[in-house]
Order: structure tokens, then C-alpha cells, then sequence
């Protein structure tokens, strides 16, 4: 008997300012591992808050069985917070410790209860993420963001809460932090539900459920194993499409051949009437007889048009409406003995030329985000990786470069996305710059509306537009982590318009899989010092 660990009926959701987030979602998630995908703005991260009950349903209930502890995508935790504390075990652990030294305070036992081993086990759950027990009494300032992240989520391991919600874990994870927590997910004792966006992780769970268009589907399996599945519903949905399509067209030749026909036979009687072939009484008869027969015929004619009209509906709604990125980019004129910039660390030069792509990768605070910005001429700043870099040299041999940053996409939120786009591409016409940014998906009034209001996927092509229209066309990309906090869809967008561009990359991302698409020809590793790998 399947017993859902998260029941959901008829769930709606309003903001405040009258958006809705969801409308009437029912379904439910089992006691596995589920990995909940859909497009940005489907409304995941509002089902999980839903099911955490961080906030309150407008309609329709959720149903958890059993505690439910949830980490947003964002660790808001203050430096100077012990990890300990990070880890949800502060209390705890310091009622263990005043008793072991001579305090014997009955409060001390409260707040302890069962969990006298606590510190073992939180020792266990920092090895698991390759921090040493020492860790536990550090402040969560000495620790990069990655070991913030899996601190944190070793914590609601340690809770033994009975459902355990994580929003986009992997954002802003490199390579090693990916695969301790790859080791943490593969091993989770309860339930699990996590957004994402990273196949990898995807691939480890029991389950995918999408959220798509306000229906909450759950399908047996890795993302992988969805995917196929759902390529092949797609296949048979056009299949299905096509046939009932072509059933209308025949009933609706069926239906004029009729038609005509009685049109025909119309046209005969009234001539063998006027020119009295027939006695009246008879002619009389026969006109109605035929009358009764056309108006039989035009209505099983019409009906079995209107039977395939409805029945083309229904194959038609099995279509999903899953757009993609159409552009057609200037040529940027990168020829293939083109210098566009220079790397080095003093004892090696490694230099950029033509359209290549080159992948810039290395663990967290390695300073890869300062080495882009020295290389696009701007200032680091003390969020970008601090001095880990300061023995790259970089050299730039076109001034026709664009950036986006990975934590700014810098455009202006009270700005509509035309008019963003319009400040990078002012030589463009009115009429041709919002058929460009139809075919990047930003339409009707997405097009008008303030930039503050659209969803992140919706965003990041408009920032994406105002990279790629600027003209002169870009002769160098420069992206830090662009694909961080997109869904699947709009990252596989991602990957073909930039695999359109003809002018040269550089990219920092943990994303491989992205990597691997993009062909990319050059991966250099920052660890002090630049490899190539």
C-alpha cells in the first residue's frame, strides 16, 4: 500500500500584489528521493515553502507526514555564528559539555534528552563533507560558501526531521563540494524533495517530479529516465496530433462534398418544378422528403466534423508549448588567427584566439570571478575571490568585450526589457529589436513590464539579449557562472544561442554537462597558480 509522504489537494497559492504562483495543484510525493523540477516562475520554490508551511495555502490544503525541515537556495547564516549552531546542534552540544565538566543543571538534561552522542555524530557528518572535527567549534566565517551549504544541510540530516526540503543545493557548489554532496544525497535516510536544475544530482534521485503548467506530474525514475519518457509522450502527442488532424480536414471535405450535393439536388427539383415534369401533390412531396433527408444528412455531416474538431483538441492539449531560442546573431568577424585576450602566470602564457571557447574552473575562492574581472578591465571586488589570483596576468587584444557577472546582470530593474535592451543596442529599429527578443522568448507584456517583475529565467534572456545584440557585435563573451539558478530549459536555451555565437568565450562553471555542449577547446584550473586541464 503506498503511503505519500506529502499529500497535496487543490493547492493555490496568491501573492499579496495578486500573482498567482499556483492553482489548484493536487498530487503527491512518496518517502524517497525526489528531485522536483519546471521552468523558472512554475512556482517550486513556492511548493516547497508551501509544504515547509512558511506560508499559508490561498486554497486547498498540504498534508506532510511527519516534521518537515526545508534550506532555501541562499545560506543566510552570520559569520560569526558557530558552526555548531549552523549545524542546529549549539544547544546540545553545550548542555553535553557543562555536564561533562561538573554542571549538573537539570536543565542541561532537557535540553540534551536522547542525544547524548551528539558530538559523534556531528563529527561523523563533518568527515562526510571533508571538514575536521575541529570545525565544529570554528565560526561560520572560516568557511567558504560550499562548506556553508553542506554544513548547513548535514544539519537537517542531524535534525532527523522526516521530510527534508532543498531549493537549488548545488548553486554556487565547484566540482568538490558537488560530489560531497552527491555522497550525502546518494545515502539520505527519509524523504527528500529538491529543486534543481543540476542532471547530476537529478540523476541520483528516486523519483522527478515536474511542475508544469499548474499540473504536478511524478514519474518512476531518475531525470534521465523522464526525459526519455516524456520525449516519447511527446513523439506519440504529435503522432496523435497529425492523425486527428488529418480526420478533420477529411470531415470537413466531407461535409462541403455534401453540401454541394444537396445544393445539386436543390437546384434540380426547383427546375422539374417550373417546368411542371410533375404534379404539383407529388413535386410537393418530393421537396419535402428531400428536405428532411438533407437536413438529416447536414447534421450528421456537421456532427462528425464537430466529433473531430474536439477530438483534435484533445491530441493538440497533449502538446507542450515548449519554445526555444531562435536567434540570428551579427558576425562578430573573429577570423581564426584573431587575438582576442592573454592569460598567463608568469611562467606560461595561454593565448585566446579566434572563436575558441575556454572553460575556467577551480574549487570556490580560488579567485576565479577576480580573474575575470581584472580581464575585463574592472575592478575586483571583495565578494570575487579576494587575492587568490593575483599572480595571473591578463591582457585583452580587442575592446569588444561584454560581461555578465554572476551575481548582476546588470540591468535596471525599473527598466522595461526593451528598454534595457535598447540601452546595449540604441542602433537597433523598434519593430526589429522586439522581433529579436520574441525569438529570445520575452513577449506581450513581458516585453513592456518592468524587468523587476519578470521570473529568472525571463530575466536572465534579457540580459542575455543585451550581451548578444549589442553592436558591434562582441568579439568576446566573458560569463561567470550563467548558468546558476536556470531551469533545465532555459540552460539548454542557454547552451544553443551561445553555441550560435562566433566570437570567442570564457567561462567560469561547475555546470560540466553545460561545458561538455558548449565545445569547449581550452579548460585552464585556477589553484594558486593557472593549469591546464
Amino acid at each position: 500500500m503506498f503511503n505519500p509522504a506529502v499529500v497535496i489537494d487543490d493547492l493555490s497559492f496568491v501573492w499579496p500584489d495578486g500573482q498567482i504562483a499556483l492553482d489548484s495543484i493536487s498530487g503527491s510525493f512518496s518517502s524517497a528521493r525526489t528531485g522536483l523540477i519546471g521552468r523558472n516562475g512554475s512556482g517550486k520554490s513556492t511548493l516547497l515553502r508551501l509544504i515547509a508551511g512558511q506560508l499559508t495555502p490561498t486554497a486547498g490544503q498540504v498534508r506532510p507526514a511527519g516534521r518537515v525541515a526545508m534550506l532555501a537556495q541562499r545560506v543566510t547564516a552570520k559569520a560569526d555564528l558557530a558552526v555548531a549552531d549552523l549545524l542546529g546542534i549549539g544547544d546540545v552540544l553545550r548542555a553535553v559539555r557543562a555536564i561533562e565538566g561538573g554542571d549538573v543543571d537539570p536543565s542541561h538534561f532537557d535540553t540534551i534528552g536522547d542525544d547524548w552522542d551528539i558530538e559523534a555524530r556531528a563529527h561523523a557528518a563533518l568527515a562526510d563533507i571533508g571538514l575536521p572535527p575541529d570545525a565544529l567549534d570554528r565560526n561560520v566565517g572560516a568557511l567558504s560558501g560550499g562548506e556553508t551549504m553542506l554544513a548547513a544541510i548535514s544539519g537537517l540530516r542531524l535534525s532527523g526531521a522526516d521530510i527534508v526540503l532543498l531549493d537549488e543545493p548545488t548553486n554556487n557548489l565547484d566540482r568538490v563540494a558537488r560530489e560531497r554532496l552527491y555522497g550525502l544525497i546518494s545515502s539520505w535516510p527519509g524523504t527528500l524533495i529538491i529543486t534543481s536544475h543540476d542532471t547530476g544530482l537529478l540523476e541520483l534521485m528516486d523519483e522527478t517530479a515536474e511542475l508544469y503548467d499548474n499540473q504536478l506530474t511524478v514519474f518512476g525514475g531518475p531525470y534521465s529516465e523522464f526525459r526519455a519518457w516524456l520525449d516519447q509522450e511527446q513523439e506519440s502527442a504529435q503522432q496523435a496530433e497529425r492523425a486527428a488532424k488529418a480526420v478533420v480536414k477529411r470531415e470537413k471535405r466531407v461535409r462541403i462534398e455534401a453540401e454541394a450535393k444537396l445544393a445539386g439536388r436543390d437546384r434540380s427539383a426547383a427546375k422539374a418544378e417550373r417546368e411542371k415534369r410533375l404534379p404539383p401533390i407529388v413535386a410537393h412531396g418530393r421537396r419535402m422528403q428531400a428536405q428532411v433527408s438533407a437536413g438529416k444528412l447536414r447534421v450528421d455531416a456537421r456532427e462528425k466534423e464537430s466529433a473531430a474538431r474536439a477530438a483534435h483538441d484533445v491530441a493538440e492539449r497533449r502538446l507542450r508549448d515548449d519554445d526555444s531560442i531562435r536567434i540570428d546573431l551579427p558576425d562578430p568577424d573573429v577570423s581564426a588567427s584573431r587575438r582576442i585576450a592573454t592569460l598567463g602566470d608568469g611562467e606560461r602564457e595561454w593565448i585566446i584566439q579566434g572563436p575558441e571557447r575556454v572553460a575556467l574552473v577551480g574549487r570556490n575562492g580560488a579567485g576565479k570571478s577576480t580573474l575575470l574581472e581584472r580581464l575585463v578591465g574592472s575592478e575586483p571586488s571583495a565578494a570575487s575571490g579576494g587575492d587568490a589570483a593575483v599572480d595571473i596576468s591578463t591582457m585583452l587584444h580587442t575592446d569588444r568585450v561584454r560581461y555578465l557577472r554572476q551575481s548582476a546582470d546588470g540591468l535596471d530593474d525599473a527598466l522595461s526589457a526593451e528598454q534595457n535592451v535598447r540601452a546595449a543596442a540604441p542602433q537597433i529599429e523598434d519593430r526589429e529589436l522586439r522581433n529579436r527578443l520574441a525569438r529570445f522568448l520575452i513577449r506581450g507584456d513581458a516585453m513592456t513590464r518592468p524587468v523587476s517583475t519578470l521570473s529568472g529565467g525571463e530575466r536572465f534572456r534579457v540580459a542575455l539579449a543585451s550581451l548578444l545584440f549589442a553592436e558591434p557585435a562582441p568579439q568576446l563573451l566573458v560569463l561567470d557562472e550563467p548558468t546558476n539558478n536556470l531551469d533545465i530549459d532555459t540552460v539548454n536555451q542557454l547552451v544553443d544561442a551561445l553555441s550560435a555565437y562566433r566570437g570567442a568565450i570564457v567561462v567560469v562553471s561547475h555546470d560540466q554537462a553545460s561545458l561538455d555542449r558548449l565545445g569547449i577547446g581550452l579548460t585552464l584550473e585556477l589553484d594558486g597558480t593557472l593549469t591546464q586541464v
